[in-house]
């Protein structure tokens, strides 16, 4: 049976709700977060710690019911401790492949950037292909399979900055910030007794996930937007500030959180409103300046808010 808008917009009401009733003040990254799920998408929490990007990524593997996995990134971690590896089985006298945490429906990679980059690697082919690679054999990741990474900003004590081939993976990049005195009120007052994660229950399956994922496919974009979508990338490959603007694959990407957006709104086609509330989150972590940003990509942001503000909106 296909899935429709409606069934995209009542499931991703259900999801935010379970968000937003563990993690306090930050319901429009809740709801950025359910989009990148229902795109199909990775994503990237940058920020401080201590703000909610674990509990974050947790809440979302809880509401999904699916296999979760947690890979804690440490320097001293080892590609295969991420991907899997074959060991020796004495009785069968045979190599046995021993899958590792990346064949889960969710996997929360914690502070992704304290592994050098050899291990930050490993996830490079599961995250664009979906499969894994080893000893000669390509063993497909379950479905569906999402990425929510965290990290602490690059300019702390003992982080490695993200490749750019790594960042491009990523659907979205979301920075949750300091919630505000009422919303960290009302965290303290429900953390007072119990933990709220441990109240969230499943609101979906793994194949209603990918249901919906297919019917976020289905939304229409029309020729005016795509080719919206093509100046903005085109904008930040020139902007004279710039060394690598959004790939063709950040675009692609792009269209994909557009199309969620729309779903997630109750709509079966993209608007161009859709493409620019989704356009800081899909493109920023894309850009590679020609001069060092700050570990909050103040100067990304701007790039991006220009090529809003200046590619002519298509009328109709």
């Amino acid at each position: 049976m296909l899935s429709t808008t409606d069934d995209v917009r009542s499931t991703a009401a259900a999801l935010e709700e379970c968000l937003t009733s563990v993690v306090d003040g930050h319901e429009n990254a809740c709801h950025r977060v359910v989009t990148v799920l229902l795109a199909g998408g990775h994503l990237l929490l940058e920020d401080v710690p201590g703000v909610g990007k674990t509990v974050l990524a947790k809440t979302l593997a809880r509401a999904v019911d699916g296999r979760v996995s947690r890979i804690q990134f440490t320097p001293d971690l080892l590609p295969t401790d991420v991907t899997g590896l074959s060991i020796f089985d004495q009785g069968t006298q045979e190599l046995r492949f021993h899958p590792g945490p990346l064949f889960a429906n969710v996997v929360i990679a914690d502070e992704i950037n304290r592994a050098p980059a050899k291990t930050q690697s490993a996830l490079l082919e599961a995250m664009e292909e979906r499969q894994v690679s080893a000893d000669g054999t390509t063993r497909r990741l379950p479905s569906p399979f999402m990425v929510v990474a965290t990290q602490n900003p690059w300019d702390l004590d003992g982080t490695y900055p993200l490749p750019e081939a790594q960042r491009d993976r990523f659907m979205a990049r979301l920075s949750l910030g300091y919630p505000s005195a009422e919303a960290e009120a009302r965290m303290l007052s429900r953390h007072r007794e119990t933990d709220p994660l441990q109240r969230v229950e499943p609101v979906a399956d793994a194949s209603t996930i990918v249901r919906l994922q297919q019917a976020v496919t289905r939304v229409h974009v029309s020729d005016a937007v795509t080719n919206y979508l093509v100046a903005l990338a085109a904008t930040t490959r020139e902007h004279p500030d710039v060394s690598l603007g959004v790939s063709p694959r950040g675009a692609l990407q792009w269209m994909r959180l557009a199309q969620a957006e729309a779903a997630v709104c109750g709509r079966d086609f993209v608007t161009p409103s859709d493409v620019q509330v989704v356009g800081h989150a899909a493109a920023i972590h894309r850009l590679v300046l020609a001069a060092p940003d700050d570990a909050r990509g103040s100067q990304a942001s701007r790039v991006v808010d220009e090529a809003l503000g200046g590619v002519p909106v298509p009328r109709g």
